[in-house]
């Protein structure tokens, strides 16, 4: 007989690997290195949500993975809410910083989403500069660079298999390869 309390739960570890693929990839040196991403808490915290974004949309779009799609944002909240105590923001303002990061998250994910459908890349840039870049376009080309990732990190999401990512397996592009002379 086993015992239900020591089993893992599937879900939670498809959870955790996809969190942990989202993480990695949004922690590439080159993106700061290459792209003009700043390598600060903001700019880690917005290239993050850029991940989280395609990713959740990705997930939400077919009507088996929208419970992991919720899963996972789920689990980004924990890992904000961790993060912020981590770096001393204290009990009582955690949950306006929490409440600020999701309200953050909505309006990127809803600006990309928007921008992804426009033809051409200038909203797209437009809405990566404004939250990932601050409002100030690195040099040279670099949200540019980013804009073309993104639209190809989207189609390569779209063209994933349902069973693999249920299954907790996501790829990502690389952005070193794929977008040096974007």
């Amino acid at each position: 007989m086993k015992f239900p309390l020591f089993r893992r739960n599937r879900r939670a570890d498809t959870i955790s690997a996809l969190y942990g693929m989202i993480v990695a990839q949004a922690r590439l040196p080159v993106f700061y290195q290459e792209f003009g991403v700043a390598d600060t808490v903001n700019g880690r915290f917005d290239l993050l949500v850029v991940h989280m974004a395609l990713a959740s949309a990705r997930l939400m779009q077919d009507e088996d993975l929208k419970e992991l799609g919720q899963g996972l944002f789920d689990h980004f909240c924990l890992d904000m809410d961790d993060n912020l105590r981590e770096i001393g923001i204290t009990d009582l303002k955690v949950p306006k910083e929490m409440r600020r990061m999701g309200e953050a998250f909505y309006g990127r994910a809803q600006a990309y989403e928007q921008a992804l459908a426009a033809d051409g890349n200038t909203a797209l840039v437009a809405a990566l500069v404004r939250n990932v870049y601050g409002g100030v376009a690195p040099s040279p080309g670099g949200a540019e660079r980013l804009a073309a990732y993104v639209r190809e990190a989207t189609a390569a999401l779209k063209r994933q298999d349902a069973k693999a990512l249920a299954a907790g397996q996501m790829r990502w592009p690389n952005p070193a390869e794929s977008f040096a002379g974007a």
